[in-house]
């Protein structure tokens, strides 16, 4: 049963070059209790679509509804469903860890007791218990995180909207938090991610909606994309760039399709129907034209191959430009507390 669904949403934003067309007709369905991660080059409408799901951006033409609640007709009943947890961490820095979350516990009118509970409970949670009572500006980036993200369930929402939320985390503070990710999808929400890391969404994801030019273009598990590029590569990477016109010369021999090549020329890879025979071959052929190797190896499709193949280009690093930069700022706050905060704030969108 599908809890967040969306149906030819299209936005428009104008620009000094004319018109930037930020939604197309995008349709989107998530199960419920699900992860579903909306995967795009820059600019995709990834962003402006997490906007139109969590009432922060009106749609030109469409509908949108969250657990049957349509989006538009009703943005304040949608907010008391949702949580939600944007690009950047919408803390009080003067607040410690523990004030931030009673806070939003009292902006949702939980009372002095049961705000303070459930702020214990959220620091036990996500491990901030020596941390909890320390002012947020000494936090480190995982810190922040886990706290903006502690904020987004003071409610228990049924359905968690996560906007890129490990961006510019250590490796240590992103498994942590995806393994907080997990725990909360395995107690029954449902939650839309958006993310630059490709192996965000291959850990996480249950489906993958790949978007550009502001519609979805595909959309399955990790497998059934990956699959569409099939087969696995041959890569080998290069000690002298020079060769690299004869390499990819013996690549395209044994391989199919066309040939990548890395940012400075010296790793080549090529999609192969016979993975080991074919590398036999290629190792053999490039061994007979004196060609030296620092690495060599087969691998299956990943998801940036996929990227590649839809898109014409390999995945980006974030979604900051092209047409989602036309909507109101680059993070969502915390969801539900808009509403609560006043309407001043989400004019500002934090």
């Amino acid at each position: 049963m599908a809890i967040i669904e969306a149906s030819g949403l299209t936005k428009t934003y104008r620009s000094k070059s004319g018109p930037v067309h930020a939604l197309a007709g995008l349709d989107l369905s998530v199960p419920q209790g699900t992860v579903t991660a909306l995967l795009g080059p820059n600019g995709a409408g990834k962003t402006t679509t997490v906007k139109v799901l969590t009432t922060l951006v009106k749609p030109d033409s469409g509908t949108a509804s969250i657990a049957g609640i349509d989006v538009v007709a009703d943005p304040q009943a949608t907010r008391r469903s949702i949580g939600v947890s944007g690009q950047y961490a919408a803390v009080d820095e003067n607040l410690t860890g523990f004030e931030n979350l009673e806070m939003i516990g009292r902006l949702y009118h939980l009372g002095g007791k049961a705000s303070r509970a459930r702020a214990r409970e959220l620091i036990d949670v996500f491990d901030l218990a020596e941390a909890g009572d320390r002012p947020v500006k000494g936090f480190s980036g995982g810190m922040r995180r886990r706290i903006d993200l502690a904020g987004a369930l003071v409610m228990n929402p049924s359905v968690l909207f996560l906007d890129e939320p490990t961006t510019g985390l250590d490796p240590r503070s992103r498994l942590a938090l995806w393994g907080i990710i997990e725990h909360l999808v395995a107690d029954g929400a449902t939650v839309l991610l958006t993310t630059q890391y490709l192996e965000e969404a291959d850990r996480l994801a249950d489906d993958i909606a790949v978007i550009d030019d502001g519609h979805v273009i595909a959309e399955g598990t990790a497998d059934q994309l990956k699959a569409q590029v099939g087969g696995h590569r041959v890569v080998v990477t290069l000690v002298d760039d020079a060769d690299g016109d004869a390499a990819t010369t013996v690549l395209r021999r044994y391989g199919v399709g066309d040939v990548e090549t890395s940012g400075d020329g010296r790793t080549r890879a090529i999609a192969v129907e016979a993975g080991p025979a074919a590398l036999q071959r290629v190792l053999a052929d490039l061994g007979d034209a004196g060609i030296e190797l620092h690495d060599a190896g087969m691998r299956r499709p990943t998801l940036d191959d996929v990227f590649l193949r839809l898109t014409g280009h390999a995945a980006t690093d974030d979604d900051t430009g092209g047409a989602d930069t036309g909507t109101a700022g680059t993070g969502t706050g915390t969801g539900g507390v808009d509403a609560a905060r006043g309407a001043k704030q989400q004019e500002t969108v934090r």
